[in-house]
């Protein structure tokens, strides 16, 4: 291709033209056929000008907005919901097997001539083992002399209280002991990310959280990754595992009928633009704040990045915070939101470090307007060198 001296001239003065011109007026944004890894924050800032972003909530970061956002996703404590269940007694339920033994005082009035039954004790007393059997649907046993004896909801002591009772007048000062032999209600279920799920028998020591999960062989996940999700009744709950070890007070008294589910949860977060690296970056269960999700993405690139244009893109509740504008809301309820934290204002350090990260946000830190310039200068100065190798001497 042949250029005349004159196009030639023209394009090198338009180029330099163009970039002197950028850099008197402070142009922070840019052409769109210039490589760029995203939008500036002019671009990110535009309300109005764009459908596209019709709807998107534009949010600046502060302390207000920063505690609103860690009330909603504060973890709800174990030891608030479930705290106040204190140990008790293990009691009896329909569908236990117990054994029930009485001993009657010399001379045996009511049990001193039972056949295979009878076991010689110590010389003054005489014990009758009767048949182990399973308490009825209806929560009874039947008990020779004494009948049916309702035992479901209550503790093998209230049941020898019981049947004591009730032989009273028909036995010579009887004695009563009960033993549960198969306990098949007092149970807690552990299944999940566990190395044998199992059902846990409670006894009246008062089982804990940890302890189930030890007789259910631990986690198969890294400890740092893993929630424990506590059923009981209606009520779910989960909190990450590291701060029930962390907290001796999250490792709460369990009752029959609980169902500990260990649930493996890989959150992670996604970093575009100037920082370290841009890649999708795994953290903990128990959450990072903005300042670490920063830190883990290598930091703000100094020669490239805005620090007035720290972005966290996020699809939040609808009720999160009172909205500017009539939001747009996608299907399942949520709302798209752009939070923008300025890091050029040193108070916002202290912001970032509350701010929450939630699994799936993107988070963009746009380029600085200098660094934006540098790069149509030096595009400048490829083309000025390209076209001075193509001209012939003399030119």
């Amino acid at each position: 291709m042949v250029f005349s001296r004159s196009c030639l001239r023209a394009l090198g003065l338009g180029l330099w033209g163009c970039a002197a011109v950028s850099a008197l007026t402070g142009c922070a944004t840019y052409p769109d056929w210039m490589a760029s890894s995203g939008a500036s924050r002019e671009q990110v800032q535009e309300k109005g000008e764009r459908r596209a972003l019709e709807g998107i909530q534009l949010v600046d970061v502060n302390g207000s907005v920063t505690s609103k956002l860690l009330a909603r996703h504060k973890q709800h404590l174990f030891s608030e919901t479930f705290g106040k269940t204190v140990k008790s007694g293990y009691v009896v339920g329909a569908g236990d097997v117990i054994e029930v033994s009485v001993w009657e005082a010399p001379p045996a009035m009511l049990f001193g001539t039972v056949g295979n039954d009878v076991r010689t004790g110590p010389a003054t007393t005489r014990v009758t083992a009767f048949p182990e059997q399973m308490v009825s649907s209806e929560g009874l046993i039947n008990m020779p002399f004494a009948g049916h004896v309702p035992v479901a909801g209550r503790t093998p002591a209230q049941i020898e209280a019981e049947i004591v009772r009730r032989l009273r007048d028909k036995a010579n000062q009887p004695q009563v002991l009960v033993r549960v032999i198969r306990n098949n209600t007092a149970n807690v279920t552990v299944v999940g990310e566990v190395n044998t799920s199992t059902r846990v028998p409670l006894t009246a020591r008062g089982e804990r959280l940890l302890d189930a999960l030890a007789v259910a062989g631990g986690v198969r996940q890294p400890v740092g990754k893993m929630t424990l999700q506590l059923t009981r009744g209606e009520q779910v709950q989960a909190l990450a595992l590291d701060t029930i070890i962390r907290d001796p007070k999250q490792n709460v008294v369990l009752q029959p009928g609980d169902v500990v589910t260990a649930l493996f949860q890989p959150l992670s977060y996604t970093v575009l633009g100037a920082t370290g690296k841009n890649e999708e970056i795994n953290y903990e269960a128990q959450g990072i704040t903005l300042a670490q999700a920063l830190a883990r993405a290598g930091g703000l690139q100094d020669a490239r990045a805005d620090a007035r244009a720290v972005f966290v893109f996020r699809f939040e509740d609808s009720k999160a915070l009172n909205w500017a504008k009539p939001p747009k809301v996608t299907r399942d309820g949520k709302v798209p939101v752009i939070y923008q934290v300025d890091l050029r204002d040193a108070a916002n350090f202290f912001t970032a470090q509350n701010f929450p990260i939630e699994n799936k946000d993107v988070l963009y830190v746009a380029n600085a307007p200098a660094a934006e310039l540098q790069k149509f200068l030096n595009m400048v100065a490829s083309s000025v060198f390209i076209v001075r190798t193509v001209v012939p001497i003399g030119f």
